[in-house]
């Protein structure tokens, strides 16, 4: 009997256990990408669409998939940084990922403390502005088509100027061109005087080549 008991026990105990362990846990299927993490931290925040997910609401209408994981039609990108948020408290976003994505994520889900955090950053974040730069290539006459069709970075052609010809060693004479290139330069209203110069550097070769 207590063999029996003993043993009935401590499958009883362990099958609690296992039962606690996988209710802690809470699978999320948002815009078809799954992340796993805690009730405990989908609760950080008590008044939050999350939270109140975590929690069963019945007030909060919620479909699952295949795979028992709670569904949300929002977009993944935006959802990592809310989920860190809420394990470690600090906003925290990849250079790639727009903040005014992630806000609008945070206003959805109701995380209001995040909501401030990353308004003073959007608020705080350095201007960036962009200044229309040209640079000048100079190319003989047969390396014209392979420089004009091989520009990228955003280079684009705008001018092409004849001044003259080269004469070589060779039997044939090669045509001296100056080829005009484009593009948009973002840059920070705070950057440093180099760099800043660097950029009125290039608009001013063109404001001498092109005269």
């Amino acid at each position: 009997m207590d063999r029996g008991s003993n043993g009935s026990s401590s499958n009883g105990t362990s099958n609690g256990s296992n039962g606690n362990a996988s209710q802690s846990w809470v699978k999320l299927n948002v815009g078809g990408k799954i992340f796993l993490t805690t009730k405990t931290t989908l609760t950080k925040e008590p008044d939050s669409f999350l939270a109140r997910l975590a929690r069963e609401d019945p007030d909060l209408p919620s479909d699952k998939d295949e795979n028992g994981a709670y569904m949300i039609d929002r977009d993944p990108r935006y959802f990592s940084p809310i989920l860190n948020y809420l394990r470690h408290g600090k906003s925290i976003i990849d250079d790639d990922i727009a903040m005014e994505g992630v806000l609008a994520e945070a206003e959805f889900y109701n995380l209001k403390k995040m909501v401030v955090a990353i308004t003073e950053k959007i608020k705080d974040r350095p201007k960036v502005t962009k200044k229309h730069v040209y640079r000048v290539l100079q190319c003989q006459e047969e390396e014209l088509a392979h420089t004009i069709s091989n520009m990228s970075d955003g280079w684009r052609f705008e001018q092409l100027l004849n001044i003259g010809s080269n004469y070589n060693y060779g039997p044939e004479e090669q045509g001296e061109y100056l080829c005009i290139v484009s593009k948009d330069v973002a840059y920070s209203e705070d950057a440093t005087p180099e760099e800043s110069c660097s950029v009125n550097f290039q608009s001013k070769v063109f404001q001498l080549r092109g005269t």
